[in-house]
């Protein structure tokens, strides 16, 4: 099966468990997931698709721009281009540019500034912060899904290495999001509340995240 949108084609994917309702997603890949049970027929399906079609289209058009905007190069929110000098022993910024020797080095660099900037804004987070905190660790990896996990059993805190692409004030939302888990292991009011205390505007920041 196929998803016609803006004169190209999308593979639908059905994937058939024993579930009761119907999910729709679009992946990385540009291919839509329709999971359903197993006596779910095509004449369902095709309804499914038809009376989300709008919904579908929006989700494939996110999906492109994303993968768009990861081919840039931004680095805190502003968007670079890289300049390769065969010569070049450090990494440096000037105007619009990242002068570099090679990728190589790149990644380097932006691995050792991820750590550096992520560790800062961390503590100047907690500092800020007037519950109790345990002694949190920092983690850095890189995730799909999710921005940042609080992990209560070890005082983990892990934040997407992606996340260095984005502004301070984003990359201080999440941090925050994470720290207020220490309060309120879950998304309730009283979780949201507590992270507006410290991000006010903080659905715009995560609409930013969302794009």
């Amino acid at each position: 099966m196929y998803f016609e949108h803006n004169q190209k084609q999308y593979e639908i994917i059905i994937e058939k468990k024993k579930i009761k309702n119907m999910y729709l997603k679009v992946k990385d890949d540009l291919k839509i997931y329709i999971t359903c049970n197993r006596l779910v027929s095509k004449r369902q399906i095709d309804k499914l698709i038809n009376d989300n079609y709008k919904t579908i289209c929006k989700m494939i058009d996110k999906q492109e721009t994303r993968q768009i905007k990861d081919k840039d190069f931004y680095y805190l929110g502003k968007k670079y281009d890289i300049v390769y000098i065969d010569n070049s022993k450090d990494t440096s910024i000037f105007d619009n540019k990242i002068f570099t020797k090679d990728e190589k080095t790149l990644e380097k660099w932006i691995k050792k500034q991820t750590k550096l900037i992520f560790s800062q804004q961390l503590e100047i987070c907690k500092n800020n912060v007037e519950e109790k905190l345990p002694k949190v660790n920092l983690k850095i990896r890189e995730m799909k899904t999710r921005w940042g996990v609080c992990n209560r059993k070890n005082n983990n805190v892990t934040l997407n290495s992606k996340l260095i692409r984005y502004e301070k004030n984003i990359i201080d939302y999440v941090i925050f999001h994470e720290l207020c888990h220490f309060t309120h292991p879950n998304h309730s009011i009283n979780f949201w509340n507590l992270v507006s205390k410290y991000v006010p505007n903080y659905k715009k920041l995560r609409n930013e995240l969302k794009k």
